[in-house]
């Protein structure tokens, strides 16, 4: 089943979520603590920051990323390297075509409450990962922790009805409120569940760098933007700017974000 997640523009998604998946992967990475590890599976793996993360923390492995949308999945193929280890696949994460215990470890990175079915890919993700090996995952807090995203979405429900409901779409999601994802594993039956919560920083350069990248459309933003009549996008944009600006000139600003991330090992069948 197709992610709810407009994915047909690479280019526009690395402009707007793309840079911040990057900076996220690594501290997503050192919390997974998945340890040597010869196959890897990145599920959702859009355009690699991912992969190619892992493909840097751990060389020698072969890793395997694989996503819905396959423009993201040829963008990734192409910047690949020819030295690694790594292929990129078209799937669904809520059927993976890998057989059980395939991978030594199976993560996901802020993809999880995009998936229609939700719960069946982190059955999904246990399935094909092996004995002892680690089930990890990553979403943004959008309630609590993704300011600039809050930001957006307080804005468009005060002006537009379909801003509301935007809002609560985007902030009701699978995974994204506090302890969702590590009762989600402990139902996997997964041991040595713990649950962080990773901040980064989301750097902008202008108002322009903020709000542009949504109109290329990418994402449930993007797509909420680009639905929008001329006339009411415009007013959102006028009253966006102002809340960018808070008083101050246009330039740089830098948003906290926070990411709930959560990881398990996989009993080996004797520790029931």
């Amino acid at each position: 089943m197709p992610s709810i997640y407009t994915a047909n523009d690479p280019g526009i998604y690395e402009r707007s979520m793309g840079r911040r998946s990057r900076r996220l992967a690594n501290p997503f990475l050192d919390f997974a603590a998945i340890g040597p590890a010869a196959r890897i599976l990145d599920v959702g793996c859009g355009t690699g920051s991912l992969t190619f993360a892992l493909a840097d923390g751990a060389p020698g492995a072969a890793i395997v990323g694989i996503d819905h949308s396959q423009v993201y999945v040829d963008h990734a193929r192409s910047r690949a390297p020819e030295e690694k280890s790594l292929t990129f696949e078209q799937g669904d994460a809520a059927a993976l075509p890998y057989g059980d215990g395939a991978f030594d470890a199976a993560l996901s990175l802020l993809v999880l409450n995009f998936v229609p079915e939700a719960e069946q890919a982190t059955v999904e993700m246990a399935r094909v990962t092996k004995p002892e090996g680690v089930v990890a995952a990553c979403v943004w807090d959008f309630r609590g922790g993704l300011t600039f995203l809050r930001v957006f979405a307080d804005t468009a429900a005060a002006l537009d009805p379909g801003g509301d409901a935007f809002r609560a779409r985007q902030f009701s999601a699978p995974f994204t409120g506090p302890g969702e994802l590590a009762a989600a594993w402990a139902q996997l039956g997964l041991r040595e569940v713990e649950q962080a919560a990773l901040t980064i920083r989301m750097e902008f350069a202008s108002f322009a760098d903020y709000w542009e990248p949504w109109l290329g459309g990418q994402g449930t933003v993007g797509a909420y933007v680009t639905s929008l009549s001329e006339a009411k996008r415009r007013l959102i944009e006028h009253h966006l700017r102002l809340a960018y600006l808070a008083g101050g000139d246009d330039g740089p600003r830098s948003f906290a974000a926070i990411a709930w991330a959560v990881r398990g090992i996989k009993p080996d069948g004797t520790d029931q």
